[in-house]
């Protein structure tokens, strides 16, 4: 079973004011208030990811080891994961090089 299918139990206050036009919406597409909250959550989710300034928060975060290559993939795709893996190889290999030469010239 895939992690898109699984589901997971979450709960969370909201301002009424939100809950009452979703469920309004809901009302509208005859369908229920999850349906809505999940949707509208995808496609947030799908939209940030396709932003830069989002993009630029979630590489520091796999620079810094704050989320996990996995956890960066699900956010920003496969090909642009791997471009920020390879990216932070390449800073490290050269952060290593740069020490290095540091130190063999004191």
């Amino acid at each position: 079973m895939s992690s898109e299918s699984e589901k997971k139990r979450v709960q969370f206050r909201a301002p009424r004011g939100l809950v009452d036009r979703a469920d309004t919406l809901a009302a509208v597409f005859q369908t229920d208030r999850t349906d809505i909250l999940i949707t509208a959550l995808r496609e947030y989710l799908r939209d940030a990811a396709h932003s830069d300034e989002v993009k630029q928060e979630v590489a520091e975060a796999y620079y810094d080891n704050e989320i996990t290559f996995e956890e960066l993939k699900s956010l920003v795709g496969h090909e642009e994961a791997a471009n920020f893996r390879l990216l932070k190889q390449q800073l490290s290999e050269t952060f290593i090089d740069d020490v290095a030469e540091e130190l063999a010239d004191t």
